[in-house]
């Protein structure tokens, strides 16, 4: 089982937000199944649910954390080939914790379809969601695989404008911030620890207090994908995300670029990316297929050229 110190309370911007959100997921598990029950997946995320045309048939159902987007198209074609007698395959690259209550509540409605089929497969940036799961009897902890890390970098604009060279440069009055919601990103925990390790409470309190009252922080609504459109679109100057993101935008084109933060502060040796199969999902032998999968030569392959680093263990190890 996960420690009980990795739980979210220490990561939380106040005590009673961080009961309101760990009450919230934990309220879900016995959450009566009527519409007004299930979470609503944003109208405007279709890009998030892939191959809603065939969920019917779905033979593997996987909730991806979402920051793995870029990667995803390479690892299915690498997985389907590798596994050729699989069917349809649908996958979510939505927010960990919305992909948490998802799988809580039996399912999420989108743009007015219910969505209820069972996953196989979820992956999460924190115990947190692991440690929920185990707790509600839909994952057996010692299964499930740590089998990547990341990094936390600032997202700027190209050349730099506002000369921003550390994470304490964020408490500068003016500076717009694009900041992953807690709500809903498993990111946002790892922010909040980068910003107490620079600049203590009085960072934390200046990033999502003062500055968030005189409208310079900008939480995202769904997920930090938004940052880069902010950045891009003149709306914010500067946004904490995955490293991996701002290699993604290079390697597209995008002109952002990234602000390192050193590895004293970058999380990169707290970061885990947890891999679990379920045990209540309708395809249980691909499931396992699949994070077996995520083990393997071929997918570190292809997470290292998007800017991952493969790392494999069981979560209580």
């Amino acid at each position: 089982m996960i420690p009980r110190n990795t739980r979210l309370a220490g990561l939380a911007m106040s005590i009673r937000e961080i009961d309101a959100i760990n009450s919230d997921i934990e309220s879900d598990t016995d959450m009566p199944q009527t519409p007004d029950a299930y979470p609503i997946i944003p109208d405007e995320r279709e890009d998030d649910l892939h191959g809603l045309a065939t969920i019917d048939r779905a033979e593997l159902v996987i909730f991806m954390a979402g920051n793995q987007f870029m990667a995803m198209p390479e690892l299915i074609a690498a997985f389907r080939e590798a596994n050729p007698d699989i069917g349809p395959i649908y996958y979510e690259t939505l927010p960990p914790k919305m992909e948490l209550r998802q799988i809580l509540a039996g399912g999420a409605i989108f743009q007015g379809r219910l969505i209820d089929l069972p996953a196989d497969v979820y992956t999460s940036v924190s115990p947190n969601g692991v440690e929920a799961l185990a707790e509600a009897g839909l994952v057996d902890a010692d299964v499930c695989r740590v089998y990547l890390r990341n990094r936390i970098a600032l997202m700027v604009p190209a050349q730099n404008p506002k000369g921003l060279r550390q994470v304490n440069d964020l408490a500068r009055e003016g500076l717009r911030i694009s900041q992953p919601s807690l709500e809903h990103e498993d990111i946002a925990e790892h922010i909040l620890a980068m910003y107490r390790q620079a600049g203590g409470e009085k960072l934390v309190r200046s990033v999502m207090e003062d500055k968030a009252n005189r409208g310079e922080t900008m939480l995202t609504t769904v997920h930090h994908r938004e940052t880069p459109e902010r950045i891009l679109n003149g709306q914010a100057d500067v946004g904490p995300v995955w490293a991996t993101e701002v290699e993604h935008a290079r390697r597209v084109g995008l002109p952002l670029e990234g602000v390192d933060v050193g590895p004293d502060l970058d999380q990169r040796d707290r970061v885990n990316y947890y891999a679990c199969p379920l045990k209540n999902g309708a395809n249980p032998e691909n499931g396992q297929l699949f994070v077996s999968f995520l083990q393997s030569g071929e997918a570190r392959r292809i997470y290292v050229q998007f800017g991952f680093t493969p790392g494999t263990q069981a979560v209580g190890s």
